[in-house]
């Protein structure tokens, strides 16, 4: 079985995060950036079945500028066994080319699962899986925090309202990853030496003939406004007075 794993550079979750000036979105000059914690999850799941003798082959995948590299060779520290680079130095890509580009790859490799975190922290999108799935035609499952492969199908448990949602898919599928599913495993000093001679396989959106043309604009990124300290009340009628006070009953 081959698995595609797309990953994304994003900003290191332990990163406080700040607004540009002109609020045109968030810093990212000087600031320490990291594989998108969603997508480690789905890496670690995938190199898990490899290591369990039902993957043969784990490919990450990541659409960026050159430094997503970085996040390639990492994937490739922790045990993918290739990794394609799709280089595009422009703004960053929307989910929906993201989407596109992976699905050339797809045609391209001819994966049996495609294996992705269910978004990525920066955009909160929530969208690419949804939509490869859509373009390619697999089943999917989404949120997934258990998942075992066993005779061409994938037995994926997801959280729903209320309770837990068991599907069972046949593969090839697409599923998205919670955080709940696994704990990724730390790169090793002589992994992460022996990642950086591997190869790295290049391709342009333009190779893939993909339109990667934005379809939305974004007008401002803000910070939220600062929140207000709390205040300890002695009764429900002094809390009643309060709301009251405030205007908001």
């Amino acid at each position: 079985m081959k698995i595609l794993v797309p990953v994304k550079r994003v900003i290191d979750p332990y990163v406080h995060v700040r607004v540009k000036r002109d609020e045109t979105g968030v810093e990212t000059e000087n600031v320490k950036m990291a594989m998108n914690p969603f997508c480690e999850i789905a890496l670690e799941q995938a190199v898990r079945l490899k290591e369990a003798g039902m993957a043969g082959e784990v490919i990450a995948v990541s659409a960026g500028p050159q430094a997503f590299q970085d996040t390639l060779r990492y994937a490739l520290a922790v045990g993918a066994d290739r990794a394609i680079h799709i280089v595009h130095e422009g703004d960053e890509l929307q989910p929906l080319a993201v989407a596109k580009l992976l699905a050339r790859v797809i045609e391209a490799e001819d994966p049996d699962l495609v294996l992705l975190g269910k978004q990525a922290i920066d955009g909160d999108h929530n969208q690419t899986g949804q939509m490869l799935a859509g373009l390619t035609g697999w089943p999917q499952a989404t949120f997934v925090s258990k998942l075992e492969i066993d005779d061409g199908r994938a037995t994926a448990t997801r959280e729903i309202d209320g309770g837990l949602q068991t599907l069972i898919l046949s593969l090839p599928a697409v599923i998205t990853v919670d955080l709940r599913l696994n704990e990724p495993r730390f790169a090793k000093l002589p992994d992460i030496m022996k990642a950086k001679r591997k190869p790295i396989e290049q391709r342009t959106p333009d190779e893939l003939g993909v339109d990667i043309r934005p379809r939305y604009v974004t007008l401002s990124v803000r910070r939220p406004p600062e929140r207000q300290g709390g205040e300890l009340v002695g009764s429900i009628g002094e809390l009643v007075d309060k709301l009251r006070e405030a205007g908001t009953i």
